[in-house]
């Protein structure tokens, strides 16, 4: 295997190039030998570390067999579910962790979709509205990777009721260069099904696109309703899996 130095030696595939953090701090890349297989170690990313992985199996199994031995076993092998699936079955130290959902888009948003973006009754929140966010996020969404003050976690956006009471919220949280990935996604149990979770989303979406390019998240397999709202907005889905290594 080989490190990689930039960013441009990856493909672009949204995962990768979000785990890789621009390779400017402390995340690394690597290639096989016959560079057809990538790794990228990101550590303590959205609370984890993280190996984001692709390539045929042949290739990445030993790839990250290597990889693993250079960082430790505080990584978690990430990717789509076909891909580790495989890589579980070739590397026989590692056991699935985690499903879960990667979506994300790559398409600008059109001139309605930017308007509706701006227009709409999500507002940016500022520091002083930390602990409102956190109150909300407690009572809405307490397994909330992101949380206000947390490093990389931030702007916030919110919607706010007639007397002034936060109502929603959205992060945009440890972007990359390449990728704005959205977190916190929550609305309070009073307010749902008025469709604000779809207004704080699309206005980080909005600023993901032209921040960054790319806009990712990670969801709930079984949250289908979550899964409708982002798709709505031009996401798309992947079938991502997590793994670890056994002790």
């Amino acid at each position: 295997m080989h490190e990689l130095r930039s960013t441009a030696a990856l493909p672009a595939d949204p995962p990768l190039l979000w785990a890789a953090q621009g390779l400017t701090g402390s995340s690394r890349a690597w290639a096989s030998e016959d560079g057809r297989a990538f790794a990228v170690a990101a550590p303590d990313l959205s609370r984890h570390d993280r190996l984001a992985v692709s390539g045929p199996v042949e290739s990445l199994a030993p790839l990250v067999a290597g990889v693993l031995a250079e960082t430790g076993p505080s990584y978690h092998p990430l990717g789509d579910e076909a891909t580790v699936r495989a890589l579980l079955d070739a590397l026989p130290q590692l056991r699935a962790v985690a499903a879960f959902g990667w979506m994300s888009r790559t398409h600008p948003l059109s001139s309605a979709e930017a308007g509706a973006a701006d227009e709409g009754k999500a507002r940016w929140l500022a520091d002083e509205d930390a602990e409102e966010i956190a109150a909300l996020l407690a009572e809405a969404f307490p397994g909330s990777y992101a949380v206000p003050g947390a490093p990389g976690v931030g702007p916030w956006a919110g919607t706010r009721d007639d007397a002034g009471r936060l109502t929603a919220v959205a992060a945009l949280a440890w972007p990359s260069p390449e990728v704005g990935l959205l977190a916190g996604v929550a609305v309070h149990p009073s307010a749902r099904g008025r469709g604000l979770a779809r207004t704080v989303v699309a206005k980080v979406l909005a600023e993901a696109l032209a921040a960054h390019g790319t806009a990712g998240l990670m969801v709930d397999r079984a949250n289908d309703a979550a899964i409708r709202l982002y798709e709505g907005l031009g996401f798309a889905y992947r079938r991502f899996l997590a793994a670890e290594q056994a002790v």
